[in-house]
Protein backbone atom coordinates (compact mmCIF):
# COMPACT_ATOMS: atom_id res chain seq x y z
CA UNK A 1 0.00 0.00 0.00
CA UNK A 2 1.39 3.69 -0.88
CA UNK A 3 1.99 5.57 1.91
CA UNK A 4 0.16 9.19 2.42
CA UNK A 5 2.03 11.96 1.43
CA UNK A 6 2.79 14.27 4.51
CA UNK A 7 4.19 17.82 4.89
CA UNK A 8 7.46 16.35 5.79
CA UNK A 9 7.79 13.69 3.05
CA UNK A 10 7.37 16.80 0.65
CA UNK A 11 9.76 18.62 2.00
CA UNK A 12 12.17 15.60 2.16
CA UNK A 13 11.30 15.21 -1.61
CA UNK A 14 12.10 18.57 -2.38
CA UNK A 15 15.00 19.48 0.05
CA UNK A 16 13.11 22.06 1.28
CA UNK A 17 12.25 22.63 5.19
CA UNK A 18 8.87 21.15 6.77
CA UNK A 19 8.06 24.94 7.81
CA UNK A 20 8.39 26.20 4.44
CA UNK A 21 6.23 23.50 3.07
CA UNK A 22 3.38 23.58 5.86
CA UNK A 23 3.52 27.47 5.35
CA UNK A 24 3.32 27.49 1.78
CA UNK A 25 0.35 24.65 1.87
CA UNK A 26 -1.62 27.40 4.00
CA UNK A 27 -1.24 30.15 1.69
CA UNK A 28 1.50 32.17 3.93
CA UNK A 29 2.93 35.70 2.47
CA UNK A 30 6.08 34.72 3.88
CA UNK A 31 7.37 32.23 1.16
CA UNK A 32 8.51 33.20 -2.08
CA UNK A 33 6.23 32.71 -5.12
CA UNK A 34 8.30 30.57 -7.08
CA UNK A 35 9.04 28.62 -3.87
CA UNK A 36 5.21 28.27 -3.52
CA UNK A 37 4.14 27.53 -6.57
CA UNK A 38 6.75 24.25 -6.71
CA UNK A 39 5.14 23.17 -3.17
CA UNK A 40 2.36 23.17 -4.83
CA UNK A 41 2.51 21.20 -7.72
CA UNK A 42 4.85 19.02 -6.28
CA UNK A 43 1.62 18.37 -3.26
CA UNK A 44 -0.64 18.47 -6.06
CA UNK A 45 1.18 15.50 -8.19
CA UNK A 46 1.69 13.40 -4.38
CA UNK A 47 -2.29 13.81 -4.21
CA UNK A 48 -1.57 15.35 -0.61
CA UNK A 49 -4.32 16.23 1.64
CA UNK A 50 -4.52 18.40 4.44
CA UNK A 51 -5.51 16.38 7.54
CA UNK A 52 -8.00 18.43 9.65
CA UNK A 53 -7.41 15.60 12.19
CA UNK A 54 -3.93 16.84 12.33
CA UNK A 55 -4.64 20.41 12.52
CA UNK A 56 -7.41 20.15 15.34
CA UNK A 57 -4.23 17.78 17.34
CA UNK A 58 -2.08 20.95 17.43
CA UNK A 59 -4.92 23.23 18.87
CA UNK A 60 -5.30 24.92 15.28
CA UNK A 61 -8.99 25.59 13.87
CA UNK A 62 -9.70 23.31 11.27
CA UNK A 63 -11.77 24.20 8.48
CA UNK A 64 -15.21 22.03 9.27
CA UNK A 65 -18.00 23.72 10.04
CA UNK A 66 -21.84 21.77 10.38
CA UNK A 67 -24.61 23.05 8.84
CA UNK A 68 -27.60 21.78 11.15
CA UNK A 69 -30.93 21.99 9.27
CA UNK A 70 -34.78 20.69 10.00
CA UNK A 71 -35.45 19.20 6.88
CA UNK A 72 -34.27 19.60 2.91
CA UNK A 73 -37.78 19.16 2.19
CA UNK A 74 -38.36 22.56 2.86
CA UNK A 75 -37.53 24.99 -0.09
CA UNK A 76 -35.94 27.31 1.69
CA UNK A 77 -33.86 24.84 3.89
CA UNK A 78 -32.64 23.48 0.30
CA UNK A 79 -31.83 26.69 -1.35
CA UNK A 80 -30.07 27.48 1.84
CA UNK A 81 -27.89 24.09 1.86
CA UNK A 82 -27.40 24.25 -1.90
CA UNK A 83 -25.78 28.10 -1.72
CA UNK A 84 -24.56 27.79 1.72
CA UNK A 85 -22.25 24.83 0.17
CA UNK A 86 -20.82 27.04 -2.85
CA UNK A 87 -20.40 29.96 -0.66
CA UNK A 88 -18.16 27.56 2.22
CA UNK A 89 -15.94 26.74 -0.55
CA UNK A 90 -15.54 30.36 -1.73
CA UNK A 91 -13.92 31.04 1.77
CA UNK A 92 -11.91 27.70 2.01
CA UNK A 93 -14.59 26.06 4.46
CA UNK A 94 -15.48 22.58 4.44
CA UNK A 95 -19.33 22.11 5.15
CA UNK A 96 -21.24 19.74 6.56
CA UNK A 97 -24.45 18.86 6.74
CA UNK A 98 -26.96 17.16 9.29
CA UNK A 99 -30.73 17.12 9.92
CA UNK A 100 -32.14 17.31 12.53
CA UNK A 101 -36.12 17.10 12.51
CA UNK A 102 -36.89 19.75 14.60
CA UNK A 103 -36.12 17.66 17.38
CA UNK A 104 -33.99 18.68 20.04
CA UNK A 105 -32.27 15.12 21.18
CA UNK A 106 -31.51 14.62 17.29
CA UNK A 107 -29.81 18.07 17.22
CA UNK A 108 -27.77 17.33 20.23
CA UNK A 109 -27.21 13.79 18.70
CA UNK A 110 -25.76 16.06 15.65
CA UNK A 111 -24.01 18.75 17.06
CA UNK A 112 -21.70 15.79 19.40
CA UNK A 113 -21.04 13.88 16.18
CA UNK A 114 -19.64 17.30 14.54
CA UNK A 115 -17.56 17.78 17.47
CA UNK A 116 -16.34 14.86 17.09
CA UNK A 117 -15.43 15.57 13.34
CA UNK A 118 -13.41 18.94 15.18
CA UNK A 119 -15.85 21.07 13.41
CA UNK A 120 -15.30 24.77 14.75
CA UNK A 121 -17.93 26.25 14.18
CA UNK A 122 -22.14 24.98 13.84
CA UNK A 123 -25.12 27.05 12.14
CA UNK A 124 -27.99 25.50 13.78
CA UNK A 125 -31.99 26.19 12.84
CA UNK A 126 -32.44 25.05 16.78
CA UNK A 127 -35.42 22.93 17.16
CA UNK A 128 -38.69 23.67 19.45
CA UNK A 129 -37.90 23.14 23.17
CA UNK A 130 -36.81 25.18 26.37
CA UNK A 131 -33.62 26.83 25.70
CA UNK A 132 -30.04 24.20 25.84
CA UNK A 133 -26.83 25.73 26.17
CA UNK A 134 -24.51 24.32 23.55
CA UNK A 135 -21.05 22.58 23.73
CA UNK A 136 -18.35 25.33 24.75
CA UNK A 137 -15.75 24.25 22.57
CA UNK A 138 -17.77 24.55 19.32
CA UNK A 139 -19.00 28.12 17.89
CA UNK A 140 -22.93 27.51 18.00
CA UNK A 141 -24.59 30.28 15.53
CA UNK A 142 -28.83 30.03 15.62
CA UNK A 143 -30.66 30.65 11.83
CA UNK A 144 -34.27 32.07 11.41
CA UNK A 145 -35.12 30.86 15.45
CA UNK A 146 -33.29 32.12 18.50
CA UNK A 147 -33.00 29.53 21.36
CA UNK A 148 -30.00 30.88 23.35
CA UNK A 149 -29.65 34.69 22.84
CA UNK A 150 -25.97 33.99 21.52
CA UNK A 151 -24.83 34.24 18.27
CA UNK A 152 -27.88 34.87 15.55
CA UNK A 153 -28.40 35.17 11.78
CA UNK A 154 -31.75 36.25 11.59
CA UNK A 155 -34.50 36.68 8.41
CA UNK A 156 -36.56 40.23 9.61
CA UNK A 157 -40.06 39.36 8.17
CA UNK A 158 -42.21 41.52 10.15
CA UNK A 159 -42.04 44.16 7.68
CA UNK A 160 -42.78 41.67 5.55
CA UNK A 161 -45.96 40.90 7.05
CA UNK A 162 -47.08 44.07 7.81
CA UNK A 163 -47.48 44.96 4.52
CA UNK A 164 -48.88 42.29 3.44
CA UNK A 165 -51.86 42.89 6.36
CA UNK A 166 -51.93 46.47 4.39
CA UNK A 167 -52.65 44.91 0.95
CA UNK A 168 -55.16 42.80 2.15
CA UNK A 169 -56.54 45.39 4.22
CA UNK A 170 -56.34 48.06 1.45
CA UNK A 171 -58.46 45.76 -0.83
CA UNK A 172 -61.35 45.34 1.96
CA UNK A 173 -60.83 42.41 3.56
CA UNK A 174 -60.80 42.22 7.41
CA UNK A 175 -61.34 38.35 7.89
CA UNK A 176 -57.76 37.59 7.31
CA UNK A 177 -56.92 34.08 8.20
CA UNK A 178 -53.05 33.79 9.98
CA UNK A 179 -50.96 30.89 10.02
CA UNK A 180 -48.31 30.36 12.09
CA UNK A 181 -45.83 28.36 14.47
CA UNK A 182 -46.13 28.34 18.02
CA UNK A 183 -45.68 30.01 21.51
CA UNK A 184 -42.67 27.54 21.23
CA UNK A 185 -40.71 28.98 18.37
CA UNK A 186 -39.24 32.91 18.48
CA UNK A 187 -40.03 32.76 15.13
CA UNK A 188 -43.98 31.58 15.52
CA UNK A 189 -43.85 34.65 18.58
CA UNK A 190 -42.44 36.74 16.03
CA UNK A 191 -44.50 35.93 12.94
CA UNK A 192 -47.81 36.30 15.11
CA UNK A 193 -47.10 39.66 16.81
CA UNK A 194 -45.93 41.21 13.48
CA UNK A 195 -49.61 40.36 12.17
CA UNK A 196 -51.25 41.64 14.98
CA UNK A 197 -49.37 44.72 14.80
CA UNK A 198 -50.79 45.57 10.96
CA UNK A 199 -54.19 44.45 12.08
CA UNK A 200 -53.94 46.78 15.17
CA UNK A 201 -52.15 49.66 12.78
CA UNK A 202 -55.25 49.01 10.08
CA UNK A 203 -58.05 49.28 13.03
CA UNK A 204 -59.15 45.89 12.39
CA UNK A 205 -59.34 43.32 14.86
CA UNK A 206 -57.90 40.24 15.31
CA UNK A 207 -60.56 37.02 15.05
CA UNK A 208 -59.14 34.32 16.94
CA UNK A 209 -61.28 31.67 15.04
CA UNK A 210 -59.06 32.77 12.20
CA UNK A 211 -56.23 32.10 13.63
CA UNK A 212 -53.96 28.66 13.16
CA UNK A 213 -50.99 27.83 15.16
CA UNK A 214 -48.59 25.03 16.30
CA UNK A 215 -45.75 22.90 14.83
CA UNK A 216 -44.43 24.56 11.47
CA UNK A 217 -45.73 21.74 8.42
CA UNK A 218 -47.71 21.03 5.32
CA UNK A 219 -50.46 19.42 7.99
CA UNK A 220 -50.60 22.89 9.70
CA UNK A 221 -50.87 24.41 6.94
CA UNK A 222 -53.98 22.41 5.40
CA UNK A 223 -55.85 23.15 8.46
CA UNK A 224 -56.92 25.94 6.21
CA UNK A 225 -59.11 23.78 4.88
CA UNK A 226 -61.32 23.15 7.90
CA UNK A 227 -62.02 27.16 7.70
CA UNK A 228 -62.90 27.33 4.39
CA UNK A 229 -65.72 25.12 5.18
CA UNK A 230 -66.72 27.33 8.05
CA UNK A 231 -70.18 29.12 7.11
CA UNK A 232 -68.03 32.71 7.71
CA UNK A 233 -64.67 31.09 6.22
CA UNK A 234 -62.04 33.51 5.84
CA UNK A 235 -61.57 36.07 2.62
CA UNK A 236 -58.22 36.18 2.76
CA UNK A 237 -55.17 34.18 4.71
CA UNK A 238 -51.39 34.99 5.15
CA UNK A 239 -49.00 32.22 5.90
CA UNK A 240 -46.22 32.54 8.50
CA UNK A 241 -43.37 29.54 7.15
CA UNK A 242 -42.60 27.85 4.10
CA UNK A 243 -44.26 24.33 4.28
CA UNK A 244 -47.22 26.01 6.24
CA UNK A 245 -47.60 28.13 2.93
CA UNK A 246 -47.47 25.16 0.85
CA UNK A 247 -50.17 23.47 2.77
CA UNK A 248 -52.07 25.95 2.95
CA UNK A 249 -52.15 26.57 -0.86
CA UNK A 250 -53.10 22.72 -1.64
CA UNK A 251 -55.90 23.01 0.48
CA UNK A 252 -57.07 26.48 -1.42
CA UNK A 253 -56.87 24.72 -4.93
CA UNK A 254 -58.28 21.34 -3.41
CA UNK A 255 -61.26 23.39 -2.30
CA UNK A 256 -61.71 24.66 -6.07
CA UNK A 257 -62.03 28.19 -5.05
CA UNK A 258 -60.71 30.74 -7.04
CA UNK A 259 -57.84 33.12 -6.10
CA UNK A 260 -58.10 35.87 -5.19
CA UNK A 261 -61.85 36.24 -6.28
CA UNK A 262 -63.00 34.04 -3.95
CA UNK A 263 -60.02 34.23 -1.18
CA UNK A 264 -57.07 36.13 -1.34
CA UNK A 265 -53.53 33.97 -0.60
CA UNK A 266 -50.57 35.57 0.60
CA UNK A 267 -47.54 32.91 0.88
CA UNK A 268 -43.94 32.23 2.22
CA UNK A 269 -41.10 31.68 0.64
CA UNK A 270 -40.68 31.88 -2.64
CA UNK A 271 -40.15 28.52 -5.26
CA UNK A 272 -40.29 29.03 -8.86
CA UNK A 273 -42.98 27.40 -9.52
CA UNK A 274 -45.07 30.15 -7.42
CA UNK A 275 -44.90 32.08 -10.54
CA UNK A 276 -46.83 29.52 -12.43
CA UNK A 277 -49.48 29.00 -9.52
CA UNK A 278 -53.05 31.08 -10.85
CA UNK A 279 -51.31 33.82 -12.53
CA UNK A 280 -48.58 34.00 -9.99
CA UNK A 281 -48.63 33.58 -6.14
CA UNK A 282 -48.34 36.98 -3.54
CA UNK A 283 -45.97 35.86 -1.33
CA UNK A 284 -43.52 36.97 1.27
CA UNK A 285 -39.92 36.27 -0.65
CA UNK A 286 -36.70 35.23 1.41
CA UNK A 287 -33.08 36.99 0.82
CA UNK A 288 -31.93 33.36 0.58
CA UNK A 289 -28.62 34.27 -1.44
CA UNK A 290 -27.62 36.79 0.37
CA UNK A 291 -28.22 35.42 3.93
CA UNK A 292 -26.26 32.10 3.08
CA UNK A 293 -23.34 33.70 1.60
CA UNK A 294 -23.17 36.60 4.49
CA UNK A 295 -23.59 33.53 6.64
CA UNK A 296 -19.99 31.64 4.98
CA UNK A 297 -18.37 34.60 5.07
CA UNK A 298 -19.41 35.00 8.84
CA UNK A 299 -18.48 31.61 9.72
CA UNK A 300 -14.99 32.02 7.95
CA UNK A 301 -14.53 35.45 10.34
CA UNK A 302 -15.77 33.30 13.33
CA UNK A 303 -12.63 31.25 12.62
CA UNK A 304 -10.20 33.65 12.90
CA UNK A 305 -11.49 34.11 16.40
CA UNK A 306 -13.42 37.27 15.82
CA UNK A 307 -17.35 38.33 15.04
CA UNK A 308 -17.19 42.38 13.78
CA UNK A 309 -20.91 42.03 14.79
CA UNK A 310 -20.21 40.84 18.41
CA UNK A 311 -17.37 42.97 18.82
CA UNK A 312 -19.91 46.32 18.33
CA UNK A 313 -21.71 44.59 20.82
CA UNK A 314 -24.88 43.01 18.32
CA UNK A 315 -24.39 39.50 17.47
CA UNK A 316 -27.65 39.56 15.63
CA UNK A 317 -27.02 39.70 11.43
CA UNK A 318 -30.62 40.24 10.09
CA UNK A 319 -31.94 40.06 6.63
CA UNK A 320 -34.82 41.72 5.52
CA UNK A 321 -38.03 39.84 3.53
CA UNK A 322 -39.99 41.54 1.43
CA UNK A 323 -44.02 41.31 0.32
CA UNK A 324 -43.54 39.80 -3.12
CA UNK A 325 -46.92 40.89 -5.09
CA UNK A 326 -48.59 39.26 -7.76
CA UNK A 327 -52.40 37.68 -8.74
CA UNK A 328 -53.28 35.66 -6.03
CA UNK A 329 -53.60 39.07 -3.19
Amino acid sequence: MTKRPTIKSIAQDLGISHMTVSRALTGSPLVQEGTKQKILKRANELGYVRSEAAVAMRGDATRIVGLILPNIENEFYASLANTMSRACDDVGLHLVIHLSDDDQAAERLQIQRLRQLHAFAVALVPAPGEPDSYPADVTSVELIRTRSGGISHMIDDADAIRSAVVHLTAAGHDRISFICGGEDLSSGRDRYGAFCDGMARQGVSVNDDLLIRGAPSKDLGRGLGRLLQEPNPPTAVICGGFEISNGALASVMDSGLRMPDDIAFVGYGDPQYYSWIAGGVTTIGMPVDAFANALAHRLSTLRRGTDPLSDAGDPTASFKAQLVTRNTA
